[in-house]
């Protein structure tokens, strides 16, 4: 699969292609990669594949899911301006249903895109997002906390922080129940008790700020941003990728020692007693 991808890559060059035919009629070796003008692929090529090269995609067949249409298709036209041909046949029903509906479709497909499956407010949701949803209701609610400079003006009961925790516990409610509303009430209580201790135990001329725009030595950043540190109470995601971190994962030829225990076992003939 690199090796392809390099191939898509690779630019076509008529001076370069003219030379690599005549070195190869010459016999000579030739290390360069050719250019690849057609590839057949599976619906795989539509997750992190972003080839600057590609131009124009045929689709055979209208996928499943209007998610994994939208995600295949995407891949063509990401430098310059691409097209995409969908084929239809005319003896599935739902193709052709597609093909009679094919511009209201695509104009508004983005309406159409399955919703994912999920626990709302789920005690890792609430780690990873809360944070992030109380200081921005905070922040923009008005012009008090709004500032980078302005986060160690908080106070416990100013009615910006009691709307936003009346309003994040409301809606837990709404969505998952007394139980949830409990567990979003405690963590939001628990965040606005470190805020408050870090707004006011400042020592030696320090500020609180949102995030660190310089290193001076006396600024304290309330933010901290997701990476492979422990999550702390204020850690914030800058995109929906950064969840979790990437994990490496090292293949090995060696059969792990638990996987002999696994192997079909001879089986013991019992003996049969002597009868009379």
């Amino acid at each position: 699969m690199p090796v392809v991808l390099d191939r898509l890559e690779t630019s076509f060059d008529p001076v370069r292609e003219a030379q690599i035919k005549a070195k190869r009629k010459a016999g000579e070796k030739v290390d360069q990669l050719e250019p690849l003008d057609v590839l057949l692929a599976t619906n795989m090529i539509s997750v992190g594949v972003d080839v600057k090269r590609l131009g124009v995609m045929a689709v055979t067949g209208q996928p499943k899911n209007t998610a994994e249409y939208i995600q295949a298709t995407s891949r063509v036209g990401r430098t310059f301006p691409g097209i995409v041909f969908t084929v239809y046949n005319w003896a599935r029903p739902r193709d052709l249903s597609h093909y009679e509906r094919f511009e209201h479709y695509h104009a508004t497909f983005y309406q159409h895109v399955e919703a994912l499956s999920l626990t709302p407010f789920a005690p890792r949701a609430i780690d990873r997002g809360l944070a992030a949803l109380f200081i921005s209701l905070v922040r923009l609610a008005g012009r008090e906390f709004n500032g980078n400079n302005q986060a160690g003006r908080i106070e416990r009961n100013h009615p910006y922080i009691q709307s936003a925790i009346n309003t994040i516990c409301d809606r837990a409610n709404l969505v998952a129940g007394t139980e949830a509303q409990k567990l979003v009430k405690q963590a939001l209580e628990a965040k606005l008790d470190i805020w408050l201790s870090k707004a006011q135990n400042l020592i030696g001329g320090g500020t609180l700020k949102y995030q660190t725009d310089k290193r001076d030595g006396l600024t304290i950043e309330l933010l901290e941003s997701a990476g492979q540190g422990i999550w702390q109470e204020f850690t914030c995601l800058n995109s929906l990728r950064n969840v979790e971190p990437t994990v490496g994962l090292i293949f090995q030829d060696q059969v792990p020692d638990d996987d002999f225990s696994r192997l079909p076992q001879a089986m013991k003939e019992e003996g049969i007693g002597n009868r009379e």
